[in-house]
């Protein structure tokens, strides 16, 4: 008797497609007369490098706040890994590290006390905390200042510390809102390595930044947002269309201002 293969053309058969890291639907948020985010939708794909890009007050922060839990929507879901992060908050949660913009951290600990509070907070082993908490410190050149108190630590180093806290527990997805703000180039390139290993190891990170160049280099996929909706989302080739990733931003968003004028500022 022969065994014949599956017919893969059956409906039946077909492969089911794989399950975005990230997939938002409909997300609206509205602050009094401002609709800050208006009926986003977007997939992120897992083990990608994702960028958000969008002008200032696009919806951006707006956006990847509700699509981590920590603002609710007026409407609207989003799922992590096929997870609603509202339905079942504790269990999307566990696989994000998240590094909002402007976090506000418990700067009256150390960083080596901080990164340790956010490890056992997430129930892991004393031990392996102690230990990832060593590494991480090394890796973000933060060893020297491991046991100086948070809130005398400069903007860029406040920036590492909080990333090494969304990093402690291995998440699947990390979600991290202008990570490169006020951080130097020597530990910028240090983060961009650490990224980059993840993920090529699987996990997906998702970045929001004003830097079209760094997108550019670092991402894969990456989102345009402007006014709370989305312009344009795809690979990072698709949606430059063979132009600079900066001069496609420019013309999807307009509102570039005439540089006419201001006589008197060539007047020295």
């Amino acid at each position: 008797m022969t065994i014949q293969p599956p017919d893969l053309s059956a409906p039946g058969n077909r492969p089911l497609p794989p399950v975005p890291a990230l997939s938002l639907r409909g997300l609206a948020k509205r602050f009094g007369d401002k609709i800050a985010v208006n009926g986003i939708s977007l997939d992120v794909p897992a083990g990608s490098f994702y960028g958000i890009v969008g002008p200032n007050g696009a919806g951006k922060t707006t956006t990847l706040s509700m699509a981590t839990g920590l603002l609710r929507p007026d409407f609207g879901t989003a799922h992590v890994h096929g997870v609603d992060v509202w339905q079942h908050a504790l269990e999307a949660k566990k696989m994000m590290g998240i590094l909002p913009d402007g976090v506000r951290l418990f700067d009256r600990l150390t960083g080596e006390q901080l990164v340790s509070y956010a490890g056992l907070l997430r129930g892991m082993d004393k031990e392996v905390v102690a230990s990832r908490v060593q590494e991480l410190l090394s890796a973000l050149d933060l060893g020297q200042d491991a046991g100086k108190l948070v809130v005398d630590y400069s903007a860029g180093m406040t920036k590492k510390i909080a990333l090494a806290s969304a990093l402690i527990h291995a998440p699947r997805l990390l979600v991290l809102d202008e990570p490169f703000e006020s951080v130097d180039p020597v530990s910028a390139a240090n983060i961009r390595d650490i990224l980059d290993r993840y993920v090529a190891s699987g996990g997906t990170v998702i970045v929001s930044s004003h830097v079209m160049d760094l997108v550019q280099r670092m991402c894969d996929h990456v989102a345009v947002v402007a006014a709370g909706r989305l312009l344009a989302a795809g690979t990072v080739d698709e949606v430059r269309a063979g132009e600079s990733l900066e001069d496609r931003f420019v013309q999807l968003v307009g509102g570039r201002s005439q540089t006419e004028g201001l006589e008197w500022l060539r007047t020295f």
